[in-house]
């Protein structure tokens, strides 16, 4: 399947967990790949991997808490490959774990710059070019706590809640555009934020640790569901929808010839059809 040969996807996040896993997705379905993230080494070896499997790739080292260093990326991007048709937000952060009472409040808000600041620095980057030509993507990865309370995590809860009503409330502006913009729940999957978990014990909960240690010995969602949601949602079958929220184990692919309710599929995961 090569349905994204001519397209330009841009992950954050893609020197490891799921934008790198997402990242490899687009490129074997024909993508040409920006990866974006902190680490050198990681992107290195991400883009490698990728070029490995016959695409195309280049390397963004970046903070996307820093604009201009995001803005410096989509520069480089639109040079060596060209225009950025998808962008997916995938940077993200556990942030301090355990009951709020004990936690440092600048770790809190590290935490919130990155899982929210970040996706909004990243989308206000590429936004320009979109609108210019009219067409565009954005997926932003969801996550734990976003539909539903966590306590023990509450600055990735509340950061996750934040970005999906961030995105819906961006999908409304652009919607003119022709930009869609909506937000992915990959579902539980071995990442190192796995393992913060496991290391964190009673500061996370009996359920949070239970939880992860089966995703441990499970390997969670697999990597072909979130890849395939990903291609669905940055490919045109997915035109009509916006400023929704799809988990991985949504029956999602019956929404391709279907038309929303404006409440199905929100934050507050409404999945009503009247």
């Amino acid at each position: 399947m090569r349905e994204f040969a001519e397209h330009n996807v841009l992950v954050t996040g893609a020197g490891r967990g799921i934008g790198k896993r997402l990242a490899m997705g687009f490129a074997s379905a024909g993508a040409s790949l920006g990866l974006l993230a902190r680490s050198e080494q990681e992107l290195d070896l991400a883009k490698l991997e990728i070029e490995h499997a016959g695409a195309k790739a280049i390397s963004l080292a970046a903070d996307v808490r820093d604009y201009a260093a995001l803005q410096a990326a989509v520069a480089r991007m639109q040079i060596e490959l060209g225009s950025v048709d998808v962008l997916i937000c995938a940077a993200a952060v556990q942030g301090p774990i355990g009951p709020l009472i004990e936690t440092e409040p600048r770790s809190w808000m590290e935490a919130f710059e990155t899982n929210m600041f970040g996706v909004m620095l990243s989308c206000r980057a590429v936004l320009a070019g979109m609108i210019a030509r009219r067409r565009g993507k954005i997926i932003v990865l969801s996550g734990g706590g976003a539909a539903y309370a966590r306590p023990n995590f509450t600055a990735y809860a509340a950061s996750k809640a934040a970005v999906v009503r961030f995105v819906e409330s961006l999908a409304g502006e652009v919607l003119d555009h022709n930009i869609q913009v909506n937000a992915m729940s990959p579902g539980g999957t071995f990442t190192h934020m796995t393992d913060e978990i496991l290391r964190a014990g009673e500061r996370a909960g009996w359920k949070e640790t239970e939880n992860a240690e089966q995703v441990r010995l499970s390997g969670g969602v697999k990597p072909e569901q979130q890849i395939e949601l990903a291609l669905f949602l940055a490919s045109r079958r997915s035109n009509h929808i916006s400023g929704k929220l799809l988990h991985v184990n949504d029956d999602w692919r019956k929404l391709e010839k279907k038309n929303l309710h404006p409440e199905m599929y929100t934050l507050r995961r409404l999945q009503r059809t009247t």
